[in-house]
């Protein structure tokens, strides 16, 4: 699974999901409940993963929504 994007923002993650969902690339978001436990410090991040097969797609579709800036290295 390739990391695509590291953030705790709802709005985003929403926003994300929805753009793989309906493009019908399988995603994951890990570490979800570990950041609700953690509370407000922030300290873990929720991370946006793809299969490693579909990571260029999953990428390019992002960029084409403006959402480049968040995609990690």
């Amino acid at each position: 699974m390739a990391e695509l994007v590291r953030t705790n923002d709802p709005g985003l993650l929403s926003v994300i999901e929805g753009l793989l969902a309906e493009a019908k690339i399988p995603h994951h978001v890990a570490d979800r409940d570990m950041s609700v436990l953690q509370g407000s410090m922030l300290l873990i991040q929720q991370r946006v993963l793809v299969p490693d097969e579909r990571e260029a797609e999953a990428r390019a579709l992002l960029v084409e929504a403006d959402l480049g800036e968040w995609l990690r290295p």
